[in-house]
């Protein structure tokens, strides 16, 4: 049935110009996104330039002499949109990022064992929470700190006696591979193998002294992120070679950060997920240097805890 049959030629003439508003309305260029009127600045993330070979970086001085990484970095000034301000809070398996409210109370970042004794149990309960999962195990930390001769980012390697620099390299910390062979390395091969429906990889971030202003970390929505847009790379140990993803530049990606973190905040961020559709599986992220950090801002010195979540 033709429901125009019914209209007057009067409703019939608006119907039809309403139509054709709409179709022109598809083919204009003057709707941009929500996330696009946020408040947002412009820096540089370093993606990967399309090379031939599987890239590689260093994290030791290499043993032969050679270069610390084989692939050259793809400079582009992005538009990093602030989350704060965001109509709706994102989600953990939509966006891929969430930040929490978690403070903690650990003093000492720098004391081993408080780390284990304590850090770590406030990490796996954020993280079953963030998630909702009912297990977690949390397997890694890296602390880092800004260089104080802020040198241009890079992947963020460690001086000897000095902590982590900040990593300015698009990047993500689990490929598909990785991903899965860590939940055996996390809780053994034989739980492994028992019926595991799903389980993801989480990374806790937060600074650890004042409000970072100067070197925050971006998040790429894990929406506008394509599986072709990432290409795996060794990273390798003075022990064992381990294996992350890199990204290329695509127009599409959309960035956050949230603005002046502050201590007693946590950026929780999917890195793996074993549930190949329906949900967020890989956040890229990278540092970046605020183009509004005041003068002699304290260098931003944070922690990153990696952890293994089950739901059962």
């Amino acid at each position: 049935m033709n429901d125009n049959l019914s209209l007057t030629p009067a409703a019939l003439h608006y119907a039809r110009a309403t139509d054709l508003a709409y179709s022109a309305a598809a083919e204009s260029h003057r709707y941009t996104p929500v996330s696009a009127l946020l408040p947002q600045i412009q820096s540089k993330l370093a993606y990967l330039t399309p090379t031939q070979e599987r890239p590689y970086n260093y994290t030791y001085e290499p043993p032969d002499g050679g270069p610390w990484e084989n692939y050259q970095h793809d400079d582009r000034t992005i538009s990093i949109c602030d989350a704060r301000h965001m109509a709706a809070a994102s989600s953990l398996d939509r966006e891929g990022f969430q930040l929490w409210n978690a403070p903690s109370e650990v003093t000492d970042f720098f004391d081993e064992n408080t780390l284990l004794r304590y850090y770590y149990p406030e990490v796996a309960e954020l993280a079953c929470t963030a998630t909702g999962a009912t297990r977690a195990y949390v397997f890694d930390h890296l602390l880092r700190q800004r260089e104080t001769d802020r040198r241009p980012l890079s992947f963020g390697r460690a001086a000897k006696g000095a902590l982590a620099g900040a990593n300015g390299r698009v990047h993500n910390d689990y490929t598909e591979a990785s991903g899965r062979k860590r939940l055996a390395l996390v809780i053994g091969e034989l739980a492994a193998q028992s019926q595991i429906a799903r389980y993801s990889i989480v990374n806790v971030w937060r600074s650890i002294k004042v409000p970072v202003l100067d070197t925050p970390l971006a998040v790429c929505d894990a929406r506008t992120l394509n599986v072709a847009d990432l290409v795996s790379a060794e990273v390798r140990y003075p022990r064992r070679t381990g294996e992350i993803y890199l990204a290329h530049y695509a127009p599409r990606h959309r960035w956050y950060y949230f603005s002046a973190m502050d201590p007693h905040e946590a950026l929780v961020f999917k890195q793996y997920d074993s549930q190949v559709s329906g949900v967020a599986r890989y956040t890229p992220h990278a540092a970046f240097d605020h183009p509004d950090a005041p003068a002699g801002v304290t260098p931003r010195v944070s922690i990153e805890a990696r952890c293994l979540v089950i739901y059962d």
